[in-house]
């Protein structure tokens, strides 16, 4: 392996990576201590190291080198000679192979062993001792690939944000279980590719699918040890690196290959990313990639014990974006991914955590301000999960203009009001309507606030209301892990049920939060299989279950279809008028040369809504009236956007309540077209609504075993439970949302001191207090909007056909939500 024997040039110190000009390979590695750097090469096998280089140059902080004979395909690692002094924040050691942070592509996984870690385990001194064997046999390789794709006549849709409906899955979990796609093919780039999968996409109307990481990742060694993997997938190691877990063919033009179909379908694809940690974890994990090259580098340590690591993550370690060469890293990732891979925007785990500038969250960080001015990343998605689990980490509402965010707050108070928690209508008032405190002020739009009541990270839908507490036992963490705060509700049983009034009710209440997020101005954000009435069977927080917990399961019954149809006419109703897809916030003013306000909030007896009516603790009932006359909008040519009027009718509570409605804005009539009591209670009188098979007994009954009071209050037993979030790196807990990564107590009352947010913020539910009733009652929240209306079709689901008009009241059962249409 002696370098004397081959020719290795100078080469560039630019780009950095491995890269394959057609004639030989440029390998270029940043390290700004090391002392000296070998290029180790490998045959096809991975096994044998068959050569070894010293890189002859230095730019920069840039080693470099170049080989003439070497082709694409060619494995290979390195190795990086510099002090061994973790004291000093430096881990050195030469005896481990590495991986390239720039490799385009990582063949094989890793076998654990002891040889991994940079220390001897078990030794005294533990990481301050230094381990010499070499992990090599057991390390993945980098492979130099060829970039060489036919992307034809592929355009990305572009989609606006007011236009967008966002459905995240796991590329795995979606398709494990689909019976119509080959089996070879489950589970893969190339089924997500697929005919009966992107019919399905479309069918449903989703217009974007926010695929969970599929960066290169580690599977943590204890998950291992106990037969398990990091199944969700943040655990990156490798930035550039589709992971090839997920390939039926092992080559990067199936990924290439499944963005180009969906494409071709009007459907986006937005990667989940992780840029705030890596796979290495504290002082105490492996070496495999960063902390050999340069740790103090590529990492925040401690300043006065540089030994240790800072944690804004919960997984050990925090990306130094202080630096200008992990800056650099990090944005040639994103623009690899937008121009060599095609995709259409990014969703940044712990967004917060990279905007840290020194210990605070800086809004006008580094970070920010070169994706503001990059021409190619200024222009595509940017979806910020906006809390870390450092201090002062929870920043909804606080990212720049540009910037759309997960909107934490949304759920929270989406959920808190269908469990018939009272006092929450003044929020939820502000929530339905694009989330205007949060984001108006620094001239932000509705569709900042990326709507959703579930995602990867807690309760399905169908587990939603199904469980009170979470059922983790199988992670193997005794149920410690996850969220114990979920804001649930199991309607009157904890978990599957024969009784037929508590099935009645959970249907209706998927019912309720689904025709929520789509009927509220912002973007909406569906799970993936929520639509299906998927159940992880009360683990939420299945992150290490790649099995049939976590996949979809494709054989569904009458229920799950009625549901699914139930989200896709939803969908359409959207989709179909530009009301619920608004591009300014909603201002309860009088229309411009009319009488009528573009939005009017009103009680049940018809009269609008005050400021004394909004802080009431016992108040769940509200209604919404729109008025299509109300759009400042035009279309895409200029044209003014007319719709027609709408009054959307909830009732969170445990009794019927008669709605008074008030007059049409058209001078017509109030049509239902929309009302998930009946929905729900149509199918569970065909005999297809619950869980579980039902006695024709508990059929008949149609009776909930569940106390009016209990309804009312929609109380779980969990709310006392202090909310212990995110584990660290040695729980494996990760990729959590900010309502479990947020540690922090809850009163019985439902307050929340978690999610990050400050007592200042987030008052008291005991006096039955929102935060935002002077917005509320001042001028009624802001909705996001759309483009031009699009007629609906002759059979559009939601137009009223032949429905009897409603009078001058209308009876909305318990727990239901109803929308009334006035045709224009």
């Amino acid at each position: 392996m002696s370098d004397d024997r081959y020719p290795v040039w100078p080469g560039r110190p630019y780009p950095l990576g491995a890269v394959w000009d057609g004639e030989g390979v440029n390998f270029a590695l940043f390290s700004e201590h090391a002392e000296r750097i070998e290029l180790c090469l490998f045959d096809a096998t991975g096994r044998n190291e068959v050569r070894r280089v010293t890189l002859p140059e230095r730019t920069d902080l840039v080693w470099h080198g170049y080989l003439p004979e070497a082709q694409a395909g060619q494995l290979y690692g390195y190795r990086v000679h510099g002090p061994y002094a973790p004291r000093k924040g430096h881990r050195f050691n030469p005896k481990k192979l590495l991986l390239d942070p720039y490799a385009k592509y990582i063949r094989g996984r890793l076998h654990w062993t002891d040889s991994h870690f940079g220390y001897r385990i078990g030794h005294k001194q533990a990481d301050l001792s230094m381990d010499r064997r070499n992990n090599a046999r057991n390390m993945p390789k980098c492979v130099v690939v060829d970039p060489a794709f036919s992307w034809g006549e592929d355009r990305r849709p572009r989609i606006p944000w007011h236009d967008t409906v966002i459905y995240e899955l796991h590329v795995k979990g979606f398709t494990a279980r689909r019976p119509d796609i080959p089996e070879a093919l489950r589970g893969t780039y190339a089924a997500l590719a697929s005919a009966p999968v992107i019919d399905d996409l479309q069918r449903l109307g989703v217009t974007a699918v926010e695929l969970m990481p599929v960066h290169g990742l580690i599977d943590e060694r204890h998950l291992v040890q106990r037969g398990l993997s990091n199944y969700w997938g943040y655990n990156s190691i490798g930035f550039f690196a589709p992971d090839m877990r997920y390939s039926a063919t092992g080559s990067l033009r199936e990924f290439k290959t499944m963005v180009k179909r969906l494409h071709s379908a009007g459907i986006e694809v937005i990667l989940d990313v992780v840029y705030n940690h890596t796979a290495e974890g504290n002082e105490l994990g492996p070496t495999l990639c960063f902390r050999g090259i340069d740790n103090a580098a590529y990492y925040r340590l401690m300043p006065d014990e540089p030994r240790y690591y800072r944690d804004y993550t919960g997984c050990g370690n925090t990306l130094n974006m202080l630096h200008p060469r992990v800056l650099q890293l990090i944005m040639d990732s994103l623009r690899y991914w937008v121009l060599e891979m095609h995709v259409d925007g990014f969703r940044f785990d712990l967004a917060a955590a990279l905007a840290r500038e020194l210990h605070e969250v800086d809004r006008l960080g580094a970070f920010f301000d070169i994706i503001h001015q990059d021409p190619v990343l200024s222009q595509v998605k940017l979806i910020a999960e906006p809390w870390d689990l450092g201090e002062g980490g929870y920043q909804v509402g606080n990212f720049p203009p540009g910037w759309t965010e997960w909107n934490g707050r949304y759920r929270d108070t989406v959920r808190d009001y269908w469990r018939g928690e009272g006092g929450v209508i003044g929020e939820l008032a502000t929530r339905l309507t694009g989330s205007s405190d949060l984001y108006e002020r620094d001239g932000r739009r509705p569709m900042a606030s990326i709507n959703f009541v579930t995602c990867h990270d807690g309760f399905t839908l169908r587990d939603l209301v199904s469980y009170d507490h979470k059922h983790n036992e199988a992670n193997g963490e005794n149920n410690a892990d996850g969220e114990s705060h979920n804001r649930s509700w199991n309607c009157g049983a904890e978990g599957p049920t024969d009784d037929a009034g508590v099935n009645r009710l959970r249907a209706r209440q998927q019912r309720n939060f689904l025709a929520t997020l789509m009927l509220s101005q912002g973007v909406p954000m569906l799970l993936a299989g929520d639509e299906l009435g998927r159940t992880q069977h009360g683990n939420n927080n299945a992150y290490c279950q790649d099995n049939e917990t976590s996949w979809l399961d494709w054989d569904i019954n009458d229920e799950q279809r009625a549901l699914r149809d139930f989200a896709r006419e939803l969908i359409a109703l959207r989709r179909g008028h530009p009301l619920f897809r608004r591009r300014h916030f909603l201002q309860g003013r009088p229309i411009k040369g009319a009488e009528v306000k573009d939005i009017v909030w009103t009680a049940p007896d018809g009269s609008e809504m005050d400021g004394e009516r909004w802080t009431r603790a016992q108040a769940r009932a509200l209604g919404v009236l729109l008025n299509g006359g109300g759009i400042p909008e035009t279309d895409e040519r200029g044209r003014p956007l007319r719709d027609d009027n709408f009054l959307l009718l909830l009732n969170a509570g445990p009794d019927t309540v008669s709605f008074t409605l008030p007059a049409p804005p058209g001078g017509g009539q109030w049509t239902p077209c929309i009302d998930t009591a009946a929905s729900a209670d149509r199918l569970a009188a065909s005999g297809q609504s619950g869980q579980s098979k039902q006695s024709d007994e508990s059929r008949q009954s149609g009776q909930s075993k569940q106390s009016d009071e209990s309804r009312q209050s929609g109380q779980s037993n969990q709310r006392g439970e202090s909310g212990q979030t995110r584990q660290n790196n040695q729980n494996g807990q990760h990729g959590e949302s900010g309502e479990s990564r947020q540690s922090g107590q809850s009163d019985r009352n439902g307050q929340s001191g978690q999610h990050g947010e400050s007592g200042e913020s987030r008052q008291s539910r005991q006096s039955g207090q929102s935060d935002q009733t002077t917005a509320v009652t001042n001028r009624p929240p802001s909705v996001a909007g759309n483009g031009p209306k699009e007629p609906p079709a002759d059979n559009h689901p939601y137009e009223p056909r032949g429905a009897e008009p409603a009078q001058d009241t209308y009876a909305l059962q318990p727990h239901s939500l109803a929308l009334l249409i006035e045709p224009r």
